[in-house]
C-alpha cells in the first residue's frame, strides 16, 4: 500500500501543464502508466482481441462507473499527434506519440485539454467542418507522463461512458495493452466455455451420423470443461468454441486470445493474438464460424485455419482440422489462456463411426430444403419411392443418397464438380440455384439480364457459389436477391441492377438493402436505364425512391443553448450545417440520440440572431429550419 501511495503522489508531481518540451532523447523505453486514476483498482468492459460484429477489438475499455469527465492522463511522455472528432468509431480521440515510437490512442473522449480543444475548435471554424482529423508537429502539444489531455466522456459508437485505450507500435499495430502489466487490473477468472461446435470439414465427413454442423452444451468441473459422452464422428472435423474471457466483471464478455488444441498429445492448433493490425478488421470473418453468427448472433471461434484466413497468429498442422481415426477414439484437449495466465481446460472425445446409409434420428422434412456448406450442396428432402433423377441434357441418372430414413433423404453433391441441368426428387424438378462459380483472386464478371456483379481480386475470401434471383416483394416491388449472407466478403463487389424501367424521380431513387423491417441506403448512379452500386453485404436489395425531406425538431433553443434532434424517414442524414447571424455554425452530432448541439466560436458569447440549420439527407431532399433568438 505504501508503493501505491508513493506511486500515486508521483503522478500527482508529474501532472503539469504541456510547459514541458518534447525532445527524441527524453527517453528510450517507455514506462506506461494507467490512463485514468492511476494507483487505484480499474474495472474493464473490454480487451484486445475481443471479437466485435465487424472487427476485433484494438485495446481496453476502462469503466468509468457510468460517469462522463474523468481526466485522462498520458500514459507517457511524448505530444499529441493527432485528434479526430467523427459521429462514430472513436467519436473524441487524441494520438500521442512517444519517444521509442510507440503511440497511445484513447478513444471516446468527452472533450479535449483546453489548449488543444481551442485550436481543434478554431481549425474546424476554418475548415467549416464538424468532423475533422488534424495531425500535430512535436513540439505543438508536448506533454509529460500524467499529464491530463482530456476527459473520459461517451462519444461515437459508444455504448456508455468509458476510456478507449490503445497502445500501438511503429508499425500501427495495436499492441495488447495489459501485457504491460498495469497494477489497477487484477484478473484471477479464467475464461469461460459456454458451448462447443464440430463441424464436417468435407463431403465424407460425419457428425453424429449426419453432414451437418453441431452445436453442443459442456459441463463445468473446478476449471476443467467437459463432454460427458463422445461424439460420434468421421472423416475431416473442425472444431468451433463459444468462449470468452472475464477480468474482473462478471457482465463482460471479453476475448480469449490464447486457445491451443491438442489430439492424444500432439498439438494440433494455436491461436496467440498479442497484436492486431487495425487495417485489417474485416479479417475476423475468417477467424469466427460467420454463417453461425449471421443465424444465432454467437461469435465460435474457429480452431483450425479456414481457407482465406490469412491472419498471422495462428500455428498449426494440417490447417488444425482433426482427422478422426477409423479404430480408436481420438482424445481432444483445449487449453484456453487469457493474458494474466489464468486457463481454462476442455476435454472431448470423438468415437469412429462409419457413415451408415441408414440414420434413424433424422428429423423429418415436409418439403425440399438445401443449404451450401463448403463444396457441398447438401439437398434434404422427403423420402420417396422412385430415385431420384440427375438430368444433363436428355440424359439421367441416378443420384444416390448420402444418407436417409423412412421420412427423410439427405443427398450430397460435389459442387467441384460439373453439375448437372436440374434434379428430379419425389417428381419436383430442382434447378440448381448456383448462376456462377467464382474463385478468389480473380478479376470475374458475372452478368445476366437482370444484374452484373463484379469481382475484384481482393474481393472474396475463398471460392464462391454464387446465387441470384430477382423476385416480388408484398408490396409488388422488385426484390433482387444476391448471394448468400452467410458468407462474408473481404471487400466490396460492385454491382449494377438493370430495371425494367427508370423512376420518374431518378436522382432521389437508389439502392436500399432490406435490414429487417428497415432498408439500410446503398446509393447508386444511374446509366443508360442501369444503377451501380458497391456492397460489402449480400442480400435482398430494392430501389426506392425517397421525396420526403428530414425532419428537424427544437429541443433547446437560447441564448445559452441551441440543441435539436434530427430524423430521415429513409435514406438517412448526409449533411448538416448551421449558421446565426449569416456566420458558419458549429454543430456537434451525436448519432446515438441522432442531436445536434452548437459550439460557438467564442464559448461565452450569448447566442442571438437568425439561426438557419439547413439539413440534406442522402437523397437530395433539403429541410431548412429558421429561428431569431432575441
Amino acid at each position: 500500500m505504501r508503493f501505491v501511495n508513493l506511486i500515486a503522489l508521483s503522478v500527482l508531481l508529474l501532472c503539469h501543464t504541456s510547459l514541458a518540451q518534447y525532445h527524441e532523447s527524453d527517453e528510450t523505453a517507455v514506462a506506461f502508466i494507467f490512463p485514468l486514476r492511476p494507483g487505484t483498482p480499474a474495472s474493464l468492459a473490454g480487451t484486445m482481441g475481443e471479437l466485435r460484429p465487424t472487427h476485433f477489438h484494438t485495446g481496453i475499455d476502462i469503466r468509468t462507473n457510468n460517469q462522463i469527465g474523468w481526466p485522462v492522463l498520458a500514459a507517457a511522455s511524448g505530444y499529441v499527434s493527432r485528434a479526430t472528432i467523427t459521429p462514430g468509431g472513436f467519436g473524441l480521440a487524441l494520438y500521442v506519440k512517444h519517444p521509442n515510437g510507440y503511440t497511445t490512442v484513447y478513444g471516446h473522449l468527452d472533450r479535449f485539454r483546453q489548449d488543444i480543444h481551442e485550436y481543434v475548435r478554431q481549425e474546424r471554424y476554418r475548415r467549416k467542418s464538424s468532423t475533422i482529423d488534424l495531425y500535430f508537429r512535436k513540439n505543438q502539444f508536448p506533454v509529460s507522463r500524467g499529464d491530463t489531455i482530456a476527459f473520459a466522456g461517451n462519444t461515437g459508437s459508444s455504448s456508455g461512458p468509458h476510456l478507449h485505450f490503445d497502445i500501438r507500435d511503429e508499425k500501427n499495430h495495436a499492441i495488447d495493452p495489459l501485457a504491460f502489466s498495469f497494477a489497477e487490473i487484477t484478473d484471477k477468472t479464467p475464461p469461460v466455455v459456454r458451448k462447443i461446435a464440430l463441424r464436417p470439414m468435407d463431403r465424407n465427413s460425419r457428425i453424429n451420423d449426419e453432414f451437418r454442423r453441431a452445436e453442443f452444451y459442456v459441463t463445468k468441473t473446478g476449471n476443467h470443461y467437459r463432454l460427458n459422452e463422445p461424439i460420434l464422428a468421421w472423416g475431416n472435423v473442425g472444431l468451433e468454441i463459444l468462449a470468452y474471457d472475464v477480468v474482473d466483471h462478471p457482465a463482460y464478455k471479453c476475448g480469449v486470445n490464447f486457445i491451443e488444441v491438442s489430439t492424444d498429445d500432439t498439438t494440433l492448433f494455436r491461436q496467440s493474438i498479442s497484436w492486431l493490425n487495425p487495417n485489417e478488421s474485416r479479417q475476423i470473418f475468417t477467424a469466427i464460424n460467420f454463417s453461425a453468427f449471421r443465424e444465432s448472433g454467437n461469435m465460435f471461434y474457429k480452431l483450425y485455419v479456414d481457407h482465406g484466413n490469412q491472419l498471422p497468429f495462428y500455428q498449426s498442422l494440417n490447417r488444425g482440422i482433426i482427422h478422426v481415426k477409423e479404430d480408436e477414439p481420438t482424445d481432444v484437449k483445449v487449453k484456453l489462456t487469457d493474458t494474466n495466465g489464468n486457463t481454462t481446460y476442455l476435454y472431448l472425445t470423438l468415437k469412429p463411426s462409419r457413415p451408415p446409409v441408414a440414420v434413424k434420428w433424422l428429423e423429418p422434412v415436409n418439403e425440399i430444403q438445401w443449404i451450401t456448406d463448403r463444396n457441398v450442396w447438401k439437398i434434404t428432402a422427403p423420402t420417396c419411392p422412385v430415385n431420384a433423377l440427375a438430368w444433363s441434357g436428355n440424359e439421367p441418372h441416378v443420384v444416390e443418397p448420402a444418407y436417409l430414413n423412412s421420412a427423410t433423404t439427405v443427398y450430397l453433391i460435389d459442387l467441384r464438380k460439373p453439375l448437372p441441368d436440374s434434379i428430379t426428387i419425389c417428381n419436383k424438378k430442382i434447378i440448381p440455384p448456383f448462376t456462377a462459380t467464382v474463385p478468389p483472386q480473380t478479376d470475374f464478371l458475372f452478368t445476366s439480364p437482370l444484374l452484373e456483379v463484379r469481382f475484384g481480386r481482393q474481393d472474396l475470401f475463398d471460392t464462391l457459389y454464387f446465387t441470384s434471383n430477382v423476385k416480388t416483394g408484398k408490396d409488388s416491388s422488385v426484390v433482387y436477391q444476391i448471394g448468400d449472407n452467410r458468407i462474408p466478403l473481404k471487400q466490396s463487389v460492385e454491382v449494377t441492377l438493370k430495371p425494367a424501367s427508370v423512376p420518374a424521380i431518378s436522382d432521389k431513387t437508389a439502392v436500399y438493402r432490406i435490414n429487417g423491417k428497415g432498408f439500410v441506403y446503398m446509393g447508386g448512379t444511374w446509366k443508360n436505364n442501369t444503377i451501380s452500386f458497391t456492397t460489402r453485404d449480400w442480400g435482398e436489395f430494392v430501389i426506392l425512391t425517397d421525396s420526403i425531406a428530414p425532419v428537424i425538431t427544437p429541443l433547446q433553443i437560447n441564448r445559452n443553448e441551441i440543441r435539436l434532434r434530427i430524423h430521415d424517414n429513409l435514406s438517412g442524414i448526409k449533411h448538416y450545417q448551421a449558421t446565426l447571424n449569416g456566420q458558419w455554425l458549429l454543430l456537434n452530432y451525436d448519432e446515438k440520440t441522432r442531436t445536434l448541439q452548437a459550439e460557438p466560436l467564442l464559448p461565452y458569447n450569448p447566442l442571438k440572431g437568425e439561426l438557419i440549420v439547413t439539413l440534406t439527407d442522402n437523397a437530395g431532399n433539403v429541410q431548412n429550419y429558421r429561428q431569431v433568438i432575441p
